[in-house]
C-alpha cells in the first residue's frame, strides 16, 4: 500500500497544514532513516514528546537485533537472532520478546497520551503488531487528544494498512531524496499542531 501524500511537494504546502490530520504516519523502506528522523524530532521537542524508537543491534556480522529505548531513557533488548530458536515469536531470524514492548513500549506510549503534549512511536512494524497491548495502545493514541507521530512498515500488513486509512491520517513516504525536507515538514507540521521546537 503507497501512502496517500509522499512529502514531495513544496514546503510551502507543507508550512499551511495542507490536507493536515491529528496522526502524522512516516513509511519507507529499511534503512531509509526512520528511526534517523524520530531521534531528530524528539530532540528538537525535548520534554514536550514521550513514547519510544527502536535502534538496531549491531555485530561485526551486520544486524542483530533491537533494542527498545523509551524517550525518558529506559531501554530493553526487543528482538535477537540469538533468541530464534527459542523465543515464542519469531519473524524472520530474529526471535521478538514481547514482553519488553508491553512491559516499556506500552506504557511509554500511554504516558505520552496522558501526560505530553505529543506522542511518537518508532515502529509501528510486523515485530511490534504482534502485540494486542500495542495494537489497542496505538487505537487509544489514535483517539485521543494528543497528536502522534510514528513511523510505519511499508510492507502489506491487514492492521498496519487499515492504521494508514483512518480518518485525519496524514501517510507520507520517506526516501533518500526527500530526508532533509520530509524533517522540515514534520517539524512544520508539529508547529501548526502547537508546539514548540527547536532546529
Amino acid at each position: 500500500m503507497r501512502c496517500g501524500r509522499r512529502a514531495t511537494g513544496s514546503l510551502r504546502d507543507l508550512k499551511r497544514g495542507a490536507g493536515m490530520g491529528a496522526i502524522l504516519l512516516i513509511t519507507g523502506r529499511p534503512g531509509a532513516g526512520k528511526t534517523t528522523l524520530i531521534r531528530a524530532l524528539a530532540r528538537a521537542l525535548g520534554e514536550q514528546a514521550g513514547g519510544f524508537y527502536t535502534e538496531e543491534i549491531r555485530g561485526p556480522q551486520g544486524r542483530l537485533g533491537f533494542r527498545l529505548v523509551t524517550l525518558d531513557g529506559r531501554a530493553a533488548v526487543f528482538a535477537h537472532v540469538d533468541w530464534a530458536g527459542r523465543a515464542p515469536h519469531r519473524v524472520g531470524r530474529y526471535g521478538v520478546d514481547l514482553e519488553a514492548l508491553d512491559r516499556l513500549g506500552v506504557p511509554a506510549l500511554r504516558a505520552a497520551v496522558a501526560e505530553k503534549a505529543v506522542a511518537l512511536v518508532d515502529e509501528i512494524g510486523k515485530m511490534e503488531l504482534l502485540s494486542a497491548a500495542f495494537r489497542q495502545a496505538l487505537e487509544e493514541a489514535a483517539a485521543g487528544p494528543r497528536p502522534l507521530i510514528a513511523t510505519i512498515t511499508a510492507s502489506p500488513h491487514p492492521w498496519a494498512d487499515a492504521f494508514k486509512r483512518r480518518p485525519g491520517v496524514e501517510c507520507w513516504e520517506l526516501t533518500p531524496a526527500n530526508r532533509e525536507r520530509l524533517r522540515e515538514g514534520a517539524l512544520a507540521w508539529l508547529r501548526a499542531h502547537g508546539l514548540y521546537v527547536v532546529e
